[in-house]
């Protein structure tokens, strides 16, 4: 050491490994250091050491939960018939940014979509991981197209299964572009707002429910008007909660932002998806962000009902038959010739394929909107599969010819049997 400085080097012991060294200097014109000097140093160097590892790991959770977190919400919201999506998800401040917000949206059979937005309580990696079972759960019972209160109650047991003292709130919105309705359940989660095409926005009254988790609790739903060019907003309390504000006052600010940024875009041209998402945001004041925040905006269109055409066919050999004169009428009177071959091809093999077990009238629904979307519903549960039929079968090619011409086909159980449904691109 130059000058000859007295010195002490104490080493920065983690619990695991050593992070550091700390120097403790003295000049050659004070006293040398005492066993006391050394003692100080010793402890000093400990309370250091334990400090810095403590940040060290918490910076490493808190960064692994984030990035789990973000893992587990959608890279990107599916296109949906007859509504446009927009989502937006903010971490919160860096002292507490782990949360356990989610946002999802579902497509479901019928040209229907089911929006999630839910909340676990807390923030730590426990929350986002609960979140992502909760997420999962919800998907799962969406494919099953179960009704939004039942959808709760299996999420509310799914909660408890888990062993977790956490809860969590949800809201379930399933939204039908052919009704133009929607319908609501809630789990102990703020209200959505739905902002009508003419500027007035509106909280919507959702029976509030008992937070997920809660046990014991029955949920209830309600359907409400879903009118063309309104834009319904789920979101999570970060967004309408902090330490400067109590939730329902939060509520009234976003009510009055959202109608303030209609206004501006006029009565009859709904404010731009995207913009309005950021400019909601905006409302945040640097006290509002204790949580983080899952925000999910959906664009009503619908399906005009001159585009969607409707039957009930016997389970009868004479139905295939029906199917097709029924199809090529609907065509004629959309200007879709072009696609009457293929439509009657597709239509005669999934209906055959319908009524040669159901017991109950098939359905049949043509669909007009960037596509043309047949769907077929009878009440067998089983799924169709796609096969290769040898050279000797009689059947077992009316899904292969369903594969190859048409651009998408699927099929999706429901609680009351399935919907086999295909769609093929406009001339």
């Amino acid at each position: 050491m130059p000058g000859g400085m007295r010195t002490v080097l104490a080493p920065l012991r983690g619990r695991r490994r050593v992070i550091g060294a700390a120097v403790f200097l003295r000049s050659p014109d004070r006293p040398a250091f005492e066993q006391d000097d050394l003692l100080v140093a010793a402890q000093l160097a400990t309370h250091s050491a334990l400090g810095i590892d403590k940040a060290v790991l918490y910076g490493r959770e808190a960064y692994i939960a984030d990035e789990l977190q973000r893992t587990m919400l959608p890279e990107t919201l599916p296109k949906a018939t007859g509504v446009r999506l927009a989502s937006r998800y903010l971490p919160a401040a860096e002292t507490a940014r782990v949360g356990g917000d989610w946002y999802d949206a579902i497509p479901l059979p019928g040209s229907r979509v089911a929006l999630v937005v839910g909340d676990v309580m807390g923030h730590s990696m426990t929350s986002a991981a609960i979140m992502g079972q909760l997420r999962t759960t919800a998907q799962t019972l969406a494919g099953l197209d179960l009704p939004p209160q039942e959808v709760l109650h299996h999420l509310d047991e799914q909660a408890q299964r888990l062993g977790s003292d956490r809860m969590a709130t949800c809201v379930y919105a399933v939204y039908d572009p052919v009704s133009h309705r929607i319908t609501v359940a809630n789990a102990g989660h703020p209200p959505p707002v739905l902002l009508h095409l003419g500027g007035r926005a509106e909280v919507l009254r959702v029976p509030p429910g008992a937070p997920i988790g809660v046990g014991g609790v029955d949920f209830e739903a309600v359907e409400l008007d879903a009118p063309a060019g309104a834009t319904l907003l789920l979101y999570t309390d970060g967004l309408v909660e902090s330490r400067l504000r109590d939730v329902w006052t939060g509520i009234e600010q976003l009510r009055e932002r959202l109608a303030a940024t209609a206004r501006l875009t006029g009565p009859d041209h709904p404010p731009p998806l995207e913009a309005l998402c950021d400019d909601v945001l905006d409302m945040l004041g640097p006290g509002d962000r204790d949580d983080d925040i899952a925000l999910l905006a959906a664009r009503f269109d619908g399906i005009a009902p001159s585009d969607v055409a409707y039957w009930f066919l016997d389970p009868d050999p004479a139905a295939p038959g029906r199917a097709r004169r029924l199809a090529r009428a609907a065509l004629a009177r959309w200007g879709l010739e072009e696609l009457t071959d293929s439509v009657e091809l597709l239509v005669s093999e999934v209906v055959t394929n319908a009524v040669r077990y159901a017991s109950r009238p098939v359905t049949l629904r043509l669909l007009r909107t960037d596509v043309l979307r047949v769907e077929v519903g009878d009440d067998v549960p089983q799924l169709p599969r796609l096969r290769q039929a040898r050279a000797t079968d009689e059947g077992g090619r009316g899904l292969y010819l369903v594969n190859r011409v048409a651009r998408r086909w699927d099929a999706t159980r429901l609680s009351n049997g399935k919907v086999v449904w295909f769609e093929l691109p406009m001339p």
